[in-house]
């Protein structure tokens, strides 16, 4: 079996394997990237709804970062919303903060009812910068 191509942000890798999960993996020319919510250092979710986008959206560029790249590689989006028709107003204020100038990436907008205390998270599908592997 191949060993996987983990990319961990940095700081954040003890969170991760407490966790049991790769924040992010390198794959074929493409960065899979798993879902990002807007947590404090601890883990725990930042209780205002704005702030927490943002630090979704933080956490993701992290990873992107520690990969060599950022949301310009990105390719396809999926974003989780708990209680969407409340929430979707308030979070799509913030996206443009993040998302850049078109062509923008494919979106996948999912409304679920649970996410672990939190309200929003982001999973992304990015272009790869070289990793020399």
């Amino acid at each position: 079996m191949q060993t996987r191509d983990v990319v961990f942000p940095v700081g954040r890798q003890a969170l991760y394997e407490r966790n049991r999960y790769s924040p992010a993996v390198r794959s074929n020319g493409f960065l899979f990237v798993s879902g990002q919510v807007g947590s404090l250092e601890d883990g725990s979710p930042e209780p205002d709804l704005k702030a927490q986008v943002r630090r979704a959206f933080d956490n993701l560029n992290a990873i992107l970062a520690a990969a060599g790249g950022s949301f310009a590689d990105v390719v396809d989006v999926t974003v989780f919303m708990v209680d969407p028709e409340a929430t979707f107003q308030t979070i799509w204020e913030i996206v443009p903060e993040y998302w850049g100038e078109a062509p923008h990436p494919t979106l996948t907008a999912v409304g679920v009812t649970w996410l672990y205390g939190f309200r929003f998270e982001i999973k992304v599908i990015a272009r790869a910068p070289d990793s020399g592997h």
